[in-house]
């Protein structure tokens, strides 16, 4: 009787231990899984705000350029402006000698 007892109890711990084991595998695969679809998505998010910021870049290039644009066209009339200013001095001072 003895012997019986300490078998059932040997048995009861070896099925223990191997459900035990079991469970533990389906653990560690379930956070592996997890763990994997974590990083995907992780790497989406990255690689949106990767693009997102190429295109902020992007956009901002193109206002820098744009912005360049209408200073060079400014300066440009300015310079017309101040060539227009110099020939109507130029005018101004032959009519006055002219005029002595």
């Amino acid at each position: 009787m003895k012997k019986v007892l300490i078998a059932a109890i040997a048995l009861l711990f070896s099925v223990t231990a191997l459900t035990s084991c079991r469970d533990t595998k389906d653990k560690a695969k379930d956070a592996t899984e997890e763990a994997a679809k974590s990083l995907e998505e992780a790497g989406e998010d990255l690689k949106d705000a990767a693009d997102d910021a190429a295109k902020a870049l992007e956009k901002a290039g193109e206002d820098a350029k744009e912005m360049g644009e209408k200073a060079l066209d400014s300066i440009k009339k300015a310079g017309e402006d101040l060539k227009e200013a110099g020939e109507e001095m130029k005018e101004s001072a032959k009519k006055a000698i002219d005029s002595m």
